[in-house]
């Protein structure tokens, strides 16, 4: 493929943009703008995440994913619970109407810490946080990681209030307790998954439902592909420091389409390398329950949406995915 249809997938390097520099400020967040209004995707660096924490919660995830399934099963929800979600738990491509064979992964799913004031949303949005007893050593860790995701978080929201030319917490005043989810993506080889199907992917494709999401990944084979008009599939460039940030649905509405609500898929374990083993820390950003999505008007919006409830919303996009028991 030339390097003329290359998806416009840019580094940014948010240490300037934290120094305040008004003329360093305009031009990450045109660079932002650009990249949300193609790919829907762009990488951050300089976000001071440690790495060795996003390590550590791999091996301590990893602990768990390769114990026995009967010693997992226990844990076991379906797509939207807190908990491990087994192989066959969801297939991604049916959100778009992709008819795919289950996605080749396991999660360890995780959601907001603090429950609500209203009971009703309670009943749906909010559960305790499933904490496997067998590695004790997740849960201080993730807890770190996920203060460190809601900062980041914040910050990514005022830059991208700023890169529409709205007030900074225009996205961020209506994430005051937010309904985030956390996923550890475990990709295992061949040998656990066995040969894919026609048509599986380690995560069928499909756009993410929310708002913003905060990916760390790891280089394979097998990995993370965006797709553009232009040029079609193609592997998303890596960088070990970085972040990889996408928009989802309900952003791309609020921002009347003028940024892409990123498509991807995982490619399934690569035939040239079976055992090839992935893992990735998906960090969802989303609303506070009973946030009502508005498209931002013209000239900034380019196509007016019906007002939508963020959460009824987000909970017919997680039906859509999950596989029948």
């Amino acid at each position: 493929m030339s390097e003329r249809q290359a998806p416009r997938i840019p580094t940014v390097d948010l240490a300037p943009w934290l120094s305040g520099d008004p003329r360093a400020r305009a031009r990450i967040a045109r660079t932002v703008d650009e990249a949300l209004c193609g790919a829907g995707f762009l990488l951050v660096t300089g976000h001071g995440v440690d790495s060795g924490l996003r390590q550590r919660i791999r091996e301590a995830a990893r602990e768990f994913f390769v114990l026995p399934a009967e010693v997992k099963e226990p844990y076991g929800v379906r797509v939207g619970g807190r908990g491990w979600l087994g192989p066959g738990a969801e297939a991604n491509g049916y959100a778009e109407g992709t008819e795919t064979p289950p996605d080749l992964k396991e999660s360890l799913s995780f959601a907001t810490h603090e429950p609500f004031d209203d009971p009703v949303v309670n009943a749906e949005w909010y559960a305790p946080n499933v904490w496997p007893a067998e590695v004790p050593g997740l849960r201080p860790l993730c807890e770190e990681y996920l203060a460190r995701m809601a900062e980041l978080e914040e910050l990514l929201l005022a830059l991208l209030g700023e890169a529409l030319g709205l007030e900074p917490d225009f996205f961020s005043r209506h994430m005051a307790h937010p309904t985030y989810g956390f996923n550890i993506n475990w990709y295992p080889g061949r040998e656990v998954v066995g040969e894919p199907q026609p048509g599986q992917f380690r995560i069928g494709p499909h756009t993410d439902f929310g708002t913003v999401t905060i990916l760390d990944r790891q280089a394979g084979k097998g990995g993370l592909q965006v797709w553009t008009d232009e040029g079609g599939w193609q592997d998303a460039p890596f960088d070990p420091a970085a972040f990889t940030i996408n928009i989802g649905d309900l952003m791309a509405r609020w921002t009347g389409d003028r940024w892409r609500s990123g498509r991807h898929r995982v490619l399934p374990p690569p035939a040239d390398e079976p055992a090839e083993e992935l893992m990735s820390l998906v960090y969802f950003g989303e609303c506070t329950p009973g946030t009502v999505v508005r498209s931002v008007p013209a000239p900034v919006g380019r196509v007016a949406y019906a007002p939508v409830d963020s959460h009824v919303y987000l909970r017919e996009k997680l039906d859509s995915i999950a596989m029948e028991p």
